[in-house]
């Protein structure tokens, strides 16, 4: 028996959700709350507050009837980013229409602000480019964070690098909201999540290993479904608070307490196991069935003693636990040599890219809610909610294979028939853009659990940052969306190719974590036997 095996065996009797177990979701869940939270907050940061162009000649005038004549309109709206050049050779004591050229409209080099609160207007950033690079920067944090905090976890633990990200977005969301210029904010913004954006890997990777196989779904879906009451929570503190620096102090002052986690959290047992810290993992899980108020026989853990034994004999035979002790960048190495991984590996990118390109594209271009823009966004968060709830329902039931192909192709599909739909049948268009939304979330929800089945323990972490770094070239490319004519149809053809890639992945309901490079390589040979006995029956 394999220690992996026997380990999702010892927790099977442990039972799913007992108080060990909800003690430690309780305490993966604070800093998932807060980066539901972390994730959007440069929404509220610099928004696009109302502003107009500074016409010198006129501002001292104590009327402003001038403003018809001074700047051109737009969509019947006074034009923030254009005004009429005024005409030199007019007296200047009374601004009319005849002292501006209406037939000439010049960019404005200056702004008067409205009194809301933004970034835009602390660094004068009206009509500039440059608003939107914060989201930029935000995102292109993440592509350090990823795969670094995967390493620390891989190597040094899960607990060290969840309390470590976990601190560095609180110090550095807190030095942002004291930024004295622009450059000063980008700087913190990309350290932030450079150095923290990692949480939520690490809390969902932590998570899939405290629990057996048949709880990882359910498990999931609570930890997503409190990252998208983070993010509701959110838009109510920024309409309540009304400041962008009040905002970040008081949503980031709570992550300075990720530090106290290493003293107060476990370290996930199946992480030890594989470092060969068996004794460690042991008193954990002892403690554990005492806080479960469960018995585990000797005999249960006897396995766990026979990989001690073995580690403490030279000359035996190498066992799971001792290839896990080898260093991590020969583990990760030896991983990407073999073929199955490798082809894994990219497969599961090019999904994570599908997902994030095809949720966020639908989400920047859906037609603007009217109305609160505060409770627009909290609502926009919380219909994620329904879709993780059939996404815990369909995947133990029909498999994550089946579930991925089915989300894929009905997505592509609904996005594809979005760009046939007439304009003027608004509601027939909100329907499929939400369902499109609906079946992407649920793909979305599906392949952060899958990703962490099909890897072994000695490098999951790592693997699964790769894929999820990856994906951020689709939340990058995104925003652009807007600019590409027929973009619904090219969101459906790529999850169309994603439906396709599927197809190659082996299925991983029920089964048990893969300790070593062979156990994860075997997983496809498990599912092509399977294939084959249904087959011949």
């Amino acid at each position: 028996m394999s220690t992996d095996i026997n380990l999702d065996d010892i927790l099977q009797k442990l039972g799913p959700f007992g108080r060990y177990n909800i003690v430690n979701y309780a305490l993966l869940l604070f800093p998932i709350y807060l980066a539901g939270m972390y994730g959007s907050v440069f929404v509220f940061e610099a928004p696009d507050i109302s502003y107009r162009c500074h016409i010198s000649e006129c501002e001292n005038l104590n009327h402003t009837d001038w403003l018809e004549y001074a700047i051109p309109k737009e969509k019947g709206e006074i034009s923030k980013c254009k005004r009429f050049q005024f005409r030199d050779n007019i007296s200047r004591d009374v601004c009319n229409k005849n002292e501006f050229e209406t037939t000439m409209a010049v960019e404005c080099t200056e702004f008067v602000y409205s009194d809301e609160d933004s970034a835009v207007k602390d660094f004068d950033l009206g009509c500039d480019w440059r608003r939107t690079l914060i989201g930029s920067i935000h995102n292109a944090g993440l592509f350090i964070a990823l795969p670094l905090t995967g390493f620390i976890s891989d190597k040094y633990g899960r607990k060290i690098a969840l309390s470590v990200a976990t601190l560095m977005n609180g110090v550095f969301g807190v030095l942002r909201s004291f930024s004295t210029s622009y450059i000063m904010m980008l700087i913190f913004e990309f350290l932030e999540t450079a150095l923290g954006g990692g949480v939520n890997s690490t809390a969902f990777v932590f998570a899939m290993e405290l629990v057996h196989p048949k709880g990882r779904v359910f498990g999931n879906l609570i930890l997503n479904s409190v990252a998208v009451v983070g993010a509701g929570t959110l838009a109510l503190l920024a309409w309540q608070l009304q400041n962008w620096r009040v905002l970040i102090r008081v949503i980031y002052a709570p992550a300075l307490l990720g530090i106290a986690y290493l003293w107060v959290m476990n370290e996930s047992p199946r992480w030890l196991i594989s470092k060969g810290r068996k004794d460690e993992a042991m008193e954990i899980l002892k403690k554990a069935a005492k806080m479960n108020k469960v018995n585990i026989s000797d005999e249960t853990l006897s396995p766990l003693n026979a990989v001690g034994k073995s580690e403490e004999n030279e000359e035996a035979t190498p066992t799971p636990a001792l290839e896990k002790n080898e260093k991590g960048a020969y583990i990760l190495v030896k991983a990407l040599k073999s073929n199955i991984i490798r082809n894994r590996l990219i497969i599961c990118s090019v999904l994570w890219v599908t997902c994030t390109f095809v949720y966020y594209g639908l989400a920047i271009n859906s037609v603007s809610l009217a109305g609160n823009q505060y409770l627009n966004f909290a609502l926009v968060a919380f219909v994620e909610i329904p879709s993780t709830f059939i996404g815990l329902l369909v995947l133990d039931k029909f498999g994550r294979k089946r579930v991925l192909i089915a989300t894929y192709l009905l997505s592509g599909c609904l996005c594809i028939g979005l760009s046939f739909v007439p304009k003027d049948l608004k509601i027939v268009s909100l329907l499929i853009y939400l369902l499109g939304k609906c079946t992407i979330t649920i793909a979305y929800f599906s392949v952060y659990i899958y990703v962490s089945e099909v890897f072994p323990t000695s490098v999951r972490q790592s693997l699964l940052a790769v894929c999820s770094s990856f994906g951020r070239f689709g939340s990058t490319l995104a925003p652009l969306t807007p600019l590409l004519p027929m973009r619904s149809v090219i969101f459906g053809c790529l999850a169309f190719v994603a439906t396709l890639l599927v197809l190659l992945l082996p299925e991983t309901k029920n089964m048990s974590l893969p300790n070593t490079i062979e156990e994860a390589e075997r997983i496809s040979q498990k599912t092509r036997r399977k294939s084959t006995e249904n087959t011949v029956e």
